[in-house]
């Protein structure tokens, strides 16, 4: 059975990623940077050396990128290839600073985006961290970068991916939606990957 690695997966399993990786075909292996929530590694992006050369077939890294300095992150991606197989891949999707920072230019850097099961979301909380969640303590939960649709696929491609393909996506979501494979890969499959994977 294929095993995805679940990077930063917080409280969520695999119930909560992807309808490509929520089935009984794959296997969920999670890693996060804090012990409390009970991960399989602990451990993170930028060093992941608990995890062997090409030993999983996939991650899967949600709203995690954001958290890192802009010059770790050319280091995790390298993490992030290191541990695929060839033929793996990886699903990332993170905020869209494109889509965000025309609320902020309208003036609405407070004023609530969406509204998610964590309560309103403002850009200030999408641009810097849940304010919520950092007043509570919890400063893993900081932003310290962000990426724009071209910088995301840029990034990656400069990572050593052979292919990319990503999505963005504005109003309500106001997030970016990428697949990287590690090997080339054609067109139709890399639609076929990203149809398994990105939002309906």
């Amino acid at each position: 059975m294929p095993t995805f690695l679940h990077i930063g997966c917080g409280p969520k399993r695999k119930e909560q990623t992807t309808r490509g990786f929520n089935t009984a075909d794959w296997n969920e292996l999670r890693l996060d940077i804090d012990a409390s929530v009970a991960p399989d590694i602990t451990g993170t992006m930028t060093d992941m050396s608990a995890l062997a050369d090409a030993s999983v077939d996939a991650i899967f890294s949600s709203h995690n990128i954001e958290h890192l300095y802009p010059h770790e992150v050319p280091v995790a991606l390298a993490e992030f290839k290191r541990v695929l197989k060839p033929d793996g891949f990886a699903v990332i999707t993170c905020p869209d600073l494109q889509s965000v920072c025309a609320l902020v230019a309208a003036d609405r850097l407070t004023e609530p985006a969406y509204t998610s099961p964590a309560g309103p979301i403002a850009p200030l909380d999408i641009l810097y961290g849940h304010r919520p969640a950092l007043a509570r303590g919890n400063l893993y939960m900081a932003h310290r970068c962000g990426f724009t649709q071209k910088l995301l696929t840029g990034t990656l491609r400069a990572a050593g991916f052979a292919v990319v393909a990503s999505r963005r996506r504005e109003h309500p979501a106001y997030d970016l939606w990428a697949v990287a494979s590690v090997s080339p890969r054609s067109e139709d499959d890399m639609r076929q990957v990203a149809g398994k994977h990105f939002p309906a």
